[in-house]
């Protein structure tokens, strides 16, 4: 089956004020799109057709050197931004506020509060040069945060993406995810971002990658 774009899990205004509707909407139906449409171009006629986001990522060594580069970009912007819209939801409807349970006792193992987490991964964000993604991830059974370049998964190993692991948490900072509402003042938008991150999600992924 080509890729395909997922729904998101939420209306595109139910983000706001935190994130605009013509933002998720630019950002859902157009850049996420392209990279759906883009990726299975790519593939055509390929026997990695078949292959879902995630196994083309993690396996970007064995494409021909022709389709690495767009695979890269593309699938990688697909699994990217299909991870994304589900750890997000509506501010007091599931989103924001603080974790609970065995992904809140890890965080502080691992940082030494919850707050100290937020300021390192805000910092990931915002250091970030240019457009890429700041990650929480499961890596040798602990928790690190890390960012990439572009459209870079941990997934895609170190060698290539610059960190390793099984992201739990990210955010978009690439420009097109905050500039129609924050311009360049991305702190704002990550400030904002934790108003709407989906914790029982990120739990629910700590869990599934082996965390407890």
């Amino acid at each position: 089956m080509p890729l395909t774009l997922p729904p998101l899990p939420y209306a595109p205004e139910a983000l706001e004020p935190h994130i605009d509707a013509q933002t998720m909407q630019i950002h859902h139906g157009k850049h996420h799109n392209a990279y759906v449409t883009n990726a299975n171009k790519s593939l055509e006629g390929t026997k990695f057709a078949d292959w879902s986001a995630d196994e083309l990522i993690r396996k970007l060594a064995e494409l021909p050197d022709d389709k690495r580069t767009p695979i890269r970009n593309n699938a990688g912007g697909h699994f990217n931004h299909s991870l994304f819209w589900t750890l997000m939801a509506p501010a007091g409807k599931g989103g924001g506020g603080t974790p609970t349970g065995p992904i809140a006792a890890a965080i502080t193992s691992a940082f030494g509060s919850f707050d100290a987490f937020k300021e390192k991964f805000a910092a990931a964000a915002a250091g970030r040069f240019g457009s890429g993604w700041a990650w929480l991830v499961i890596n040798g059974g602990k928790l690190e945060i890390c960012s990439t370049a572009n459209q870079d998964s941990p997934l895609m190993g170190k060698a290539i993406a610059g960190c390793e692991g099984t992201p739990i948490l990210g955010l978009d900072v690439w420009e097109h995810a905050y500039y129609l509402k924050y311009q360049n003042r991305r702190p704002d938008y990550v400030t904002a971002w934790w108003n709407i991150v989906n914790w029982p999600k990120v739990a629910e992924l700590y869990t599934k990658a082996g965390g407890h």
